[in-house]
C-alpha cells in the first residue's frame, strides 16, 4: 500500500517519470527473478549443509538426555 501511495504522489509530482517507472517495473521484476531462484537455491543447499553439520550434535543432545 505504501508503494502505491508513493506512486500516486510521484504521479502528481512528475507524471513522465511516473509512467516510466510503472512501465520499467515488471521489466526489472523479470531481469531480478533468476537471482532471486539463485537466492532460494543457495539458501537451500546452506540450509541442508548446515543441518548435515549439526546432526551430530543433536543426536549427542537427545542420547544425553536418555
Amino acid at each position: 500500500m505504501l508503494t502505491f501511495l508513493l506512486w500516486c504522489i510521484l504521479l502528481v509530482l512528475c507524471w513522465p517519470l511516473a509512467l516510466l517507472a510503472l512501465f520499467l517495473y515488471p521489466i526489472v521484476w523479470l531481469f531480478l527473478l533468476p537471482f532471486r531462484i539463485a537466492g532460494i537455491a543457495v539458501g537451500g543447499a546452506l540450509g541442508l549443509v548446515w543441518a548435515v553439520v549439526t546432526l551430530p550434535f543433536l543426536l549427542a543432545r537427545r542420547l544425553a538426555r536418555i
